[in-house]
């Protein structure tokens, strides 16, 4: 037996997969920052335990087997031999802990999202499918107030307790995406840096902006959220590019 399967937080095998298949991914597209940014995704009923990234380890190297397991719960994780990044249990922790509804959540500081982060107005107009994909369900964080350790961290979570809103536009920072999968969390951060960039784009022509009605907005966020099973092909085709290239991420 090697020493992976005597590791003790095995457990959660096929999150643990999916989960390194998006690190290898968003590494992949440049959405990462060094070895900073966090993903996590819970493992239990109430949100409370969660699977996440390594402290300082690069998206494009992380396997199943290194994602630990943090306890919201537990403020003694932060002294432990696999303890988390301080920023990522102040901003982690506090949103699985006070946001059950936020199984998995993803926080980068990918270039277009934080552009547009960084705007005096951060709003996303719907200019194209992508950007309606997001009407009326993102909250822009105007308080920035540092590094997220764990009274910042609450302070966001408390921006997110509408289960409506699943991105977080977190002004002078970056963004802040939750959903109950991996691959639909993934799924959203991909298709918001696209519509981030689309959008920062067309502002650099200079040109009036097409803006659709709110009710055609409106009307194209409802039919792409019952669009079926978009994001689990999606991550599903990642990790089938990865296992043709014979990537290490699940094991």
């Amino acid at each position: 037996m090697s020493v992976t399967d005597l590791r003790p937080n095995m457990e959660h095998w096929q999150d643990r997969v999916d989960l390194a298949a998006a690190f290898r991914w968003t590494a992949r597209l440049d959405m990462h920052e060094a070895v900073a940014n966090h993903f996590s995704l819970a493992v239990n009923g109430d949100g409370t335990k969660f699977l996440m990234n390594p402290n300082q380890m690069h998206f494009a190297r992380i396997r199943a087997s290194d994602l630990i397991e943090v306890d919201a719960n537990n403020p003694e994780t932060l002294t432990g031999p696999d303890a988390p990044d301080p920023t990522a249990w102040g901003l982690h922790g506090s949103l699985h802990r006070l946001c059950p509804h936020a199984r998995c959540a993803m926080h980068v500081h990918s270039i277009h999202a934080t552009v547009l982060a960084s705007l005096a107005d951060s709003r996303l107009p719907p200019i194209d499918q992508n950007c309606a994909t997001f009407f009326n369900r993102y909250v822009i964080d105007d308080g920035y107030a540092g590094l997220a350790f764990e009274e910042e961290g609450i302070r966001c979570a408390g921006l997110l307790s509408d289960p409506k809103v699943k991105v977080m536009i977190m002004g002078n920072h970056g963004v802040m995406i939750i959903g109950q999968t991996v691959a639909e969390t993934f799924n959203r951060l991909y298709y918001f840096e696209r519509a981030a960039e689309t959008y920062i784009r067309a502002l650099q022509t200079g040109q009036p902006l097409r803006v659709l009605s709110d009710e055609v907005a409106e009307k194209t966020a409802q039919e792409l959220e019952g669009y079926p099973e978009q994001d689990v092909r999606h991550l599903a085709e990642l990790k089938a590019i990865l296992d043709q290239e014979g990537a290490d991420y699940a094991s």
